[in-house]
């Protein structure tokens, strides 16, 4: 709970919007940058612009202008939240191990969204955002369809662009905060705290994010052996060929003996239709879901997901 309170702090400390930071950028004689946000604050998608003709058209409005303001916001969903991780709903996984008091077969989900705070706080030409994940098991295939196990990982990180007079691949890198928790009690809680730095490679259409992070002492430690499967770090490769992505996560403890642990996950994407995408996603190693962080799993599932 600290964490969360700190995630909130920040955001109200930190928070300003595009507007306001457009007008900043531009008194300090900014101008392209201001220009790059008024452009976002014009630039609309379709299903937007449908829905701010609707409040237009159809919505009886206010004499005071804020409620205006407060009503366009609920009616349209203006509120700049946009994708952050895959957001999927796979209806069939199956885990090739058969284990005690769940079925083998179920299914899994993700939303992931991302709300930006802040641009050029730091003078970095940084953007500063807060950002939240949920990862969730559902054995729907077994009588009341319980949710077996869900994972929620709120953060807040900077990402700065990397500006070198020589060509480079480096483009970015990435410095974040981030609290993950499955929200039990007792013996089956599992929780940690860290600091990660993630730098962003582009070979081509290749691009690869090693991240290393630190784990934040905690006294009411649940899983105090969790280095032991998660390690210290693990990279990302993305390859794009026209419609079809492929995502390879690796993470591994680097202990060159029989205690040696990680995790291999291979997702695969490809689009059938604007906005949605076919989605395939094999995993094998520890550390898929916080509950199972020291258990061996081997996961095929099958589904479709509306961001990549």
């Amino acid at each position: 709970m600290k964490i969360l309170c700190l995630f909130f702090l920040l955001f109200v400390s930190l928070f300003a919007n595009s507007l306001k930071d457009a007008l900043a950028l531009e008194k300090e004689g900014k101008y392209k940058e201001a220009n790059i946000l008024y452009k976002r604050l014009l630039k609309k998608d379709e299903l937007s612009n449908k829905q701010l003709e609707f409040f237009k058209q159809n919505i009886d409005k206010n004499k005071d202008e804020e409620t205006n303001i407060s009503m366009q916001q609920i009616l349209t969903s203006s509120f700049d939240i946009y994708p952050y991780k895959d957001n999927y709903f796979l209806p069939f996984t199956y885990d090739f191990k058969k284990r005690e008091k769940r079925e083998q077969t179920e299914a899994k989900f993700q939303i992931s969204f991302k709300k930006p705070l802040s641009y050029d706080f730091f003078s970095l030409n940084e953007t500063l955002n807060l950002a939240y994940t949920q990862t969730s098991f559902w054995q729907i295939y077994k009588d009341s369809s319980p949710f077996r196990e869900s994972n929620y990982k709120p953060e807040i990180y900077a990402l700065f662009p990397y500006k070198n007079l020589d060509h480079t691949s480096l483009k970015a890198y990435k410095l974040a905060l981030m609290h993950e928790s499955n929200g039990r009690a007792g013996d089956k809680s599992r929780s940690w705290n860290k600091l990660y730095l993630e730098g962003f490679f582009q070979v081509d259409s290749l691009f690869i994010k090693p991240q290393i992070w630190y784990r934040i002492p905690d006294k009411e430690d649940d899983n105090p052996d969790l280095y032991k499967y998660y390690g210290y770090g693990e990279i990302n490769i993305d390859y794009i060929y026209k419609q079809n992505i492929f995502k390879l996560k690796l993470r591994n403890n680097l202990k060159l003996n029989k205690n040696n642990k990680g995790l291999v996950q291979l997702n695969y994407s490809f689009a059938f239709r604007k906005n949605a995408f076919a989605y395939v996603q094999l995993s094998s190693g520890y550390g898929e879901s916080l509950i199972d962080y020291d258990k061996e799993i081997n996961r095929l599932s099958f589904g479709i997901s509306l961001s990549r």
